[in-house]
């Protein structure tokens, strides 16, 4: 199955299982102004995983886009993307973890076609001080649908592989259980982090298992929640049965939920047997694009075309929502993955502007199941056509006078002076300086800052200077 199918399989399974399918929350949230982007499928449902009722029901299900700026700098390796789409389902007061567990088991299995013995699984650890129970229920079921299948699920002998234990999988292992950094969910991002008064509880992710031969020695023995290689995560499926208390002990929740997310991207590399996310149906047309204007191949380029292909598909997005690029917020970044792009694209070659032929490949992609990507086709082109034309001749500048810095340590000052002089953005001066050999001060954030607080100082001092009528205040002395 391509990714499209996967996408409109998973929203019928649902469906035929009593869940609504639900309208996509823009990628700007709107009324929250805590985070810029929705990052993952429940952000926009916060509310009614809190208690709220929702007006199409207790059973929910979604595709939800996503951006997550923060993995900027790891997009390049074969499974980050800053944008991408969850598929997710719900349970609000309504069933829990043997439902979700079976479904999703079944889904992947029996729709999407993925070996079931490539499956591991994890599961709550258990936490005595806080009076919280090993998940045994959660990794029973887990045996019980493996047993079904004829598959051995035994739970791995060491539970302390999060803490850096890990001695690979034995065989027949395929169920592993971990501590409150790794197998619990919370607002606050880990056990520990429970916000008061929050619901959370433990979670159970899935991996799909590409074999040892995939595992980066660098990483040590492979382990599901090693970043090594062999192991990837697809999907994640949330319990929230807890509720923390002032004095901090939890307490089990009156109406328990279900908040599930899956990494479409992911679940289509695992349908396909790469672990290579790229190499899916909405992602490799662009590659494809770029190896045909490039004259280069993607192997002898792959971390450029990855950078272009998640930078401009996300930049695609947000400017379909409304997003415009800026110096401010959102914009800020729209801005920014657009330039890491025409900067890799200069890389590749492609010296001209090429958003006009890569950015249609884009939005053609997802028209069929996103109308609002269809309605605003044009329009979007435009916007980052004309950033492309814009950007192109501040980066001719800007890579000049970073040259000049050859052999010298690149300090914040200097950050500053090519962002004020040239334009240059913080970020792609210290990228660029790094890639062409230039040492950068550790602390250049700091220095910039100086430097840019300065600059405002002398702004202010020119200001009141021109109110009085002053010299320097632009008036004729």
């Amino acid at each position: 199955m391509d990714a499209h199918e996967i996408r409109n399989s998973y929203l019928a399974f649902l469906e035929e299982r009593g869940h609504t399918v639900i309208r996509r929350a823009p990628l700007v949230p709107r009324g929250d102004t805590s985070t810029l982007f929705n990052g993952s499928g429940m952000q926009s449902l916060l509310p009614y995983l809190l208690g709220e009722s929702h007006p199409d029901g207790p059973r929910l299900t979604d595709s939800q886009p996503c951006v997550r700026a923060q993995d900027i700098d790891d997009v390049g390796d074969n499974r980050h993307t800053t944008f991408f789409e969850m598929l997710g389902n719900w349970s609000l007061g309504d069933y829990f973890k043997e439902d979700q567990i079976r479904w999703f088991f079944t889904f992947l299995v029996d729709v999407v076609g993925l070996d079931p013995s490539k499956i591991s699984v994890t599961c709550f650890i258990g936490d005595e001080e806080n009076g919280i129970p090993r998940d045994t229920e959660a990794a029973g079921i887990w045996q019980q649908v493996f047993a079904e299948r004829g598959i051995t699920a035994e739970i791995a002998v060491i539970g302390s592989q999060a803490d850096g234990d890990a001695r690979g999988v034995r065989p027949g292992e395929r169920i592993f259980f971990y501590d409150g950094g790794e197998n619990w969910w919370s607002r606050g991002g880990s056990l520990a982090a429970t916000p008061i008064g929050d619901p959370c509880g433990p979670d159970s992710e899935v991996f799909y298992d590409f074999g040892p031969e995939f595992q980066d020695a660098s990483y040590g023995l492979a382990h599901p929640a090693s970043d090594g290689g062999q192991f990837m995560e697809i999907g994640n499926q949330v319990f929230m049965q807890y509720r923390r208390l002032e004095d901090g002990s939890f307490e089990e929740l009156a109406r328990r939920n279900v908040d599930f997310g899956g990494g479409l991207e992911r679940i289509a590399a695992a349908s396909i047997g790469s672990d290579d996310v790229f190499r899916i149906s909405l992602l490799w047309p662009i590659v494809e694009t770029l190896q045909e204007l490039s004259g280069r191949s993607y192997d002898e380029e792959t971390t450029a075309m990855r950078i272009i292909a998640d930078h401009l598909r996300g930049a695609t997005f947000l400017a379909v929502d409304g997003v415009r690029p800026s110096n401010k917020e959102q914009g800020y970044v729209m801005r920014r993955l657009l330039r890491r792009a025409i900067r890799q694209a200069l890389s590749l070659g492609l010296t001209e502007n090429f958003f006009e032929v890569v950015v249609p490949v884009i939005a053609d992609l997802y028209a069929a199941d996103y109308p609002e990507v269809a309605a605003s086709r044009e329009e979007v082109i435009a916007v980052l056509v004309k950033e492309e034309i814009a950007f192109r001749r501040t980066l001719e500048g800007g890579l000049l006078a970073l040259s000049g810095y050859s052999g010298s340590t690149l300090t914040g000052a200097d950050v500053f002076r090519l962002s004020d002089t040239h334009g240059f953005p913080k970020e792609l001066s210290v990228e660029e300086a790094r890639r062409l050999g230039i040492d950068v001060d550790d602390a250049w954030e700091v220095g910039f800052a100086e430097a840019l607080e300065e600059q405002r100082a002398r702004s202010r001092g020119a200001t009141r200077l021109g109110a009085a009528g002053l010299p320097g205040g632009g008036h004729p002395a």
